[in-house]
Order: C-alpha cells, then structure tokens, then sequence
C-alpha cells in the first residue's frame, strides 16, 4: 500500500490531476479560447514518450466550456506537418467540421478560428489523420450544461487512450502486414475468425448477430499497444483524483483509443449511466459498462462516507490488461494496482444488451422512416482490408440522403470483426439492433457486432458531404470510409 503523499498529492491537487485535462476556462482576447495543436513528453513505464496534444490557453490538455458559453476557438498548428482537427459529435457548420474531404489542411504555423453553439455534453477532439490520432493527437472537450453548473457534484474526466513506443506508421504497418505487437500476438499471418471446434478463442454470444452466425468467433485486438493510459498515465502511477468523503461524482469517460474497446468497471461503487456520447439516456444501473473506440459515457457515482480510496478500472477487451484512475478522499491510501487484471475481460460486442436496453431522455420526434439505405460494412484481417459497400475510400460512393429527410440507416456488418461506426454532422437513434426494433439512445458512434447489424434513425441535416466511417483507426487508414452525401431539396 502507498499513500496518497506518493505523488506530492494534498487536498489541492484537485488542479493537478485529470483537471490538469481540462482546466481551460482562460480567455484570450475578445472571449476567443486558444488551441494549439503540438507536442509534449509524458511518462509511460518509467520511460519519456513523446506524443501530440492539443494544449488549450492554461497549458493544459483540452476545453471546458460553460453553460451557454460559444464554441469560439482560434487553432494553431505548432507541429511541423500538415493536421487537421475534428470535433467529435458536435454538429458545427461543415466548413467547421475539420474533415479531410470538405475543409482544407491547416499547414505548419497556420491558424484558423472557429465559431458555433456547441451541444452540452462530453465530447473530444481528434486529428483526423489516423497516425496522428494514434500518436495521440486528441484531448476532452466538455460542454457544460446549466444542469451540470447547478448540480452539487463534482465532474471528473477519465480520457483514455491506447499508446505504443513504435511510430505510428510502424503501427499501422505491423497491423497491416498481419501482424500483432506484444508478447501476447499470435504468429504473423494467423487467422483468428475460424468455426468452433479448430483450436482458437470460444464463440461468444452474439445479442443481434445475423441468423446462423452465432457460433463463430469474433477478431478483437488488431494490435497488442505498450501501454494503455487513462489521463496519460498508467496504473504503475495512476492518476489519483481528490474527492470528497461521502460526495456525488459525475464521471466523464472518453474513449479516445485509436484501436482499443474497453470495459468500465467501477468496482465496488455501483454506478448509473446517465448519458453517452454526450447525449441524455433514462438512467441505468450497473458496474460495468462497455465503451468503444470514440464513444463516451457519464457515469453518476455516490461515494461513501467511509473515506477509502477507489479505483475506476477500463478493462481491455479480450485481454488482460487494464488502466483506470482512482478517487480518493483526503487521508485516504491508495493502492497499487496491476496493470494486468486476473481473468480476461469479454469481447465488448460479444452481448449488445445494454445498448438494447438504453433508452434516449430526449429521443427523435416519432416519425416514419422518408429514405432506408443499407450500409454494408466488410473486410478481413488477411489480407488486412476493412470497406465499405465493398470499396475502400479511393473507390467509395457517397451515401446519398435528402436534407430534411427522416432517414433509417442499416450497418449490415458481414466481417469477423465489430466496428464502431461514427458519422459526422449527425446525431442518429439507435432503432434497431439484429433487425429487432427499439427506440434506443441518441449516438453519434455505434458499434456494429461482427456478423450483425444496427439500424440508426437521424434527421439529414446540412446539406453537404459528411465523413462516415469505422473509428478503429487500423479499419480507417486501411479504407473503411465514406460520405453521408445530404442533398438539398430539388
């Protein structure tokens, strides 16, 4: 055991842990926030790292705005290399939305400013150049909400991330060539998608999986990364967050991974999920709770008054390795944690029923479905090519809607492995998991089980083209992209 003094931590040092985030209520001039897209050296194993961020005025890692505070913004890129930076889940004009395909590059030493009404929630922002994403080019971006001032409770942020020593480029590379990174990778080349009875990983149950196909086995884990981080760092040196004896938290959870799905695992403190990717659902009780590349969670906990310290964990999906963060009251000792839990964690899209069982606080006005389109999402790991409609994005075809249109989306999944599917500009219901209709919570990443389906509900908006693609950057870099074309009406 250690005590709380281990990292100079004293009631304080609320400042210092995962506010250290997000601390980034400082104005620049005519209320305009700074931004700056660069580079900073943290601490992975004993060991200097360096890595992208996006540093806010403070010198911290990321946004907080108030309640009806404008997402106003200048963005300066300090990185010797082009960039561009998306704003995951918020529905800015689409010439603000910092995609590859509308808005141009911000070139080194570049500046560019942004202004629109953000939506309240928990979101991020992300480059949206996968090696970059993967060098860790990313940082929270919360939006406060009137609710949120007046709550007593105190929010703290839980921003993880999957990091590897290699260069993102060998990352890819190494995915690519059909290999894994890690002690634990299986031979380069190997398959891991074959029919119950060879000798790889059970089948898992499939909650909407397609007819027949519930006896095959899930990929997971394209890649085997050096660490996995929560605030930067991990749980050799867990980032330990001042709360008080007894208190309320509302636990903010990023899943800015480039490659990695987690379980949340609260352990001893019983949790209510109250919204994901920053979006109001009816509260729902539980433990544990699933989380995929690019989504998020707000989880409510009640503290108890005994004043011991506890750690939030995110378990590593078929695998063993964890990270997390821990609360802890003053005078409080902290344990240590390994970085490898006992059992290993299930696939996070091996059970979909707890996506089928959240329901939207503020759903879509009821509304017959104007446009169907099926999306068609393929690929394999050997030859590592991941598509859509069964192209990759140099032959892609845009997906076309009517602006206005009440539009239901299906992701038919026809590869072994799940992708969280993201789309820009949009805010879409899940409607459907397996072709069983539900009225499902509002997303902006949903993951598709491997052989399965999610049908998705949305109103089109702007018309313009919109980047939808899989969030798994490996499946991205590889083709797994296209356009929400929105058509103005004729």
């Amino acid at each position: 055991m250690i005590r709380l003094t281990r990292r100079g931590f004293l009631a304080a040092s609320a400042a210092m842990s995962a506010s250290q985030l997000l601390p980034a209520r400082a104005r620049a001039a005519a209320d305009t926030l700074s931004l700056a897209a660069g580079t900073r050296t943290i601490e992975v194993k004993g060991r200097a790292a360096t890595v992208f961020g996006l540093r806010n005025g403070s010198g911290g890692q990321g946004l907080v705005l108030d309640p009806g505070q404008r997402f106003r913004v200048e963005l300066a890129n300090t990185l010797d290399t082009e960039t561009i930076i998306h704003w995951h889940g918020q529905i800015p004009p689409n010439a603000q939305d910092g995609a590859p395909n509308t808005n141009p590059m911000l070139r080194p030493g570049d500046r560019r400013g942004y202004d629109f009404a953000p939506r309240p929630g928990t979101f991020w922002m992300h480059s949206h150049i996968p090696q970059q994403e993967i060098a860790m080019l990313a940082a929270p971006l919360i939006v406060r909400s009137a609710a949120d001032a007046a709550a007593d409770r105190q929010e703290v942020t839980m921003f993880l991330h999957d990091f590897s020593f290699l260069a993102p480029e060998e990352v890819l590379a190494e995915v690519s060539g059909g290999g894994q990174h890690g002690e634990n990778a299986p031979a380069a080349g190997t398959m891991q998608h074959q029919m119950p009875g060879m000798a790889m990983a059970p089948a898992m149950p499939q909650t909407g999986a397609m007819p027949g196909m519930d006896g095959m086995a899930m990929d997971l884990n394209d890649f085997d990364f050096d660490a996995y981080l929560a605030n930067d760092r991990t749980l050799d040196d867990p980032d330990v967050v001042a709360v008080e004896r007894g208190g309320r938290v509302r636990l903010r959870i990023v899943n800015a991974s480039s490659m990695t799905s987690y379980w949340i695992d609260t352990g001893s403190l019983a949790g209510r999920l109250v919204a994901v990717d920053g979006d109001p659902v009816l509260p729902l009780g539980g433990s544990r709770f699933p989380v995929a590349p690019a989504q998020r969670l707000e989880v409510d906990l009640d503290l108890p008054a005994d004043g011991a310290a506890r750690p939030v964990l995110a378990l590593r999906e078929g695998a063993r390795e964890r990270t997390g963060i821990v609360l802890a009251p003053p005078g409080s000792t902290v344990p240590r944690l390994s970085s490898l839990a006992e059992g290993t964690a299930p696939p996070v899209a091996g059970d979909m029923r707890m996506e089928a069982a959240l329901r939207a606080a503020a759903p879509l006005v009821p509304g017959a479905p104007e446009q169907r389109r099926v999306v068609t999402l393929g690929g394999t790991m050997d030859p590592y090519v991941w598509t859509i409609d069964g192209e990759v994005w140099d032959g892609h075809v845009p997906v076309g809607v009517t602006h206005g249109a009440r539009v239901e989306m299906e992701f038919r999944n026809m590869s072994m492995m799940a992708h969280p599917m993201h789309l820009h500009g949009h805010a879409f219901q899940v409607a459907a998991i397996g072709g069983k209709a539900l009225a499902g919570a509002m997303r902006d990443t949903v993951l598709v089980p491997a052989m399965g389906s999610v049908t998705v509900a949305f109103d089109a908006g702007e018309a313009a083209r919109w980047m939808l693609h899989c969030h798994q950057m490996g499946h991205l870099a590889s083709g797994m992209m296209t356009e929400l074309e929105v058509r103005a009406l004729a």
